[in-house]
């Protein structure tokens, strides 16, 4: 674009599914809010009620602001890339912090009631997606958002940033899916299959953990919708691969 001229709009249908997307999550935390509180008792630290912090912080981090984080590149489509990446990567950060604090939450719950760890299917999903999910985040801010990294190195692991992107995103709406039916089955296993309010209300927490996961991943598929490099951006890009490679930009 020129300089002075107005930013291209949005393409049609982004912000209606964006908006939709927003409503979803906003809806499956009061979801989840709503379960524990009415259900399971409210969420307190220094009680018995401390395990409850770790769903609540799960859903949160690993699901609404990781979808946001995701969402990032095709809402500011019109910021300059280095924003845009700082506002990624802080995303991702906090919700890291938000899910480590579950983790904690989860295990020393566990340790007060003498509780066994790690020994369920949505633990091992669970853990295995946190630590993946960490170590994305640390290779996402060396290649991308800290200087060091080569344009052909960049080049190289930006598909493999995106497809691992995706699919910690899916592992951990299916750990949240496990983690609910876990869940269910120790608190109302005995009135679980008799329709109960509690259990609808979990299931459709759940469904609503898949549609939040269908439409983000809807918008990310899209290549349309895509982010295009601003004028400046391509500019520096070859700058940065002539620094870097030693190549002429024509090269």
């Amino acid at each position: 674009a020129m300089d002075g001229a107005p930013p291209l709009p949005s393409p049609a249908g982004l912000s209606a599914y964006v908006a939709v997307s927003q409503l979803l999550g906003l809806t499956l935390l009061a979801t989840t809010g709503a379960w524990l509180g009415h259900y399971r008792g409210g969420v307190a630290w220094h009680s018995p009620l401390q395990f409850n912090a770790h769903p609540l912080c799960m859903v949160l981090a690993m699901v609404f602001l990781q979808g946001d984080a995701l969402l990032v590149y095709r809402v500011f489509r019109h910021e300059t890339k280095r924003s845009t990446k700082a506002l990624h990567a802080l995303l991702h950060g906090l919700a890291l912090v938000i899910a480590l604090v579950g983790i904690i939450a989860v295990f020393k719950s566990h340790r007060t009631k003498g509780i066994p760890d790690m020994y369920s299917l949505h633990s091992w999903c669970g853990m295995a997606t946190f630590v993946l999910y960490l170590l994305q985040w640390f290779l996402g801010c060396g290649f991308f958002l800290f200087p060091g990294a080569s344009f052909s190195l960049r080049g190289w692991y930006k598909p493999q940033h995106i497809f691992f992107g995706i699919t910690l995103f899916i592992l951990s709406i299916t750990s949240c899916l496990l983690g609910i039916t876990e869940m269910l089955l120790f608190k109302i296993s005995d009135s679980y299959s008799h329709f109960v309010p509690e259990g609808i209300l979990a299931n459709t927490l759940g469904v609503l953990l898949v549609a939040f996961g269908l439409v983000v991943g809807y918008v990310l598929t899209r290549e349309e919708w895509k982010r295009p490099p601003l004028a400046e951006e391509l500019a520096l890009s070859m700058d940065f691969k002539t620094l870097t490679e030693g190549e002429s930009p024509g090269g």
